[in-house]
């Protein structure tokens, strides 16, 4: 499969994307959030080894890019680093024989994910009971203690 003609990393069962419209890099960047500069380096860097140029040597970007772009925002977002991404591209680019191995990247992201979500569930929960102390205070069903925010008192 040649890397020019098709996009091996996003392989064909992640969506039904079958790309005709093709986009400039200014239009993806606008489609995707993404800075021009963040494309091309991306592109410099192997994350999207498979954009391809058109007679003018013009980057031309299709939907299925624009599905693999989101792909790795969301890794990105999640903290993996670029180092990843890229092992996890060249994984993608030497086929279905990796595929345990980008199982292990995904489950891992996953694992530090679950543990994000958790740690901002707890404060959540803080910040959940400490809006319940104001609404008490703001309806006359507790006091606070000048000086000690975060110390209420029963009114009485």
């Amino acid at each position: 499969m040649s890397i020019i003609n098709s996009n091996p990393v996003m392989e064909r069962g992640d969506q039904s994307v079958e790309s005709t419209i093709q986009y400039t890099i200014g239009q993806i960047a606008e489609k995707t959030g993404l800075s021009i500069h963040t494309l091309r380096y991306y592109e410099k860097e192997g994350i999207l080894p498979f954009i391809r140029r058109n007679a003018s040597g013009i980057r031309v970007y299709e939907d299925m890019d624009i599905e693999w772009l989101k792909f790795v925002c969301a890794l990105r977002e999640t903290g993996m680093s670029i180092a990843q991404l890229k092992d996890f591209v060249q994984l993608a680019l030497q086929g279905d024989d990796t595929i345990d191995e980008r199982l292990e990247i995904l489950n891992h992201q996953r694992q530090k994910i679950e543990a994000q979500v958790e740690t901002l569930m707890g404060y959540m929960d803080r910040i959940n009971r400490k809006a319940d102390l104001y609404h008490q205070i703001k309806s006359g069903a507790l006091t606070s203690q000048p000086g000690q925010p975060g110390r209420p008192m029963p009114k009485g």
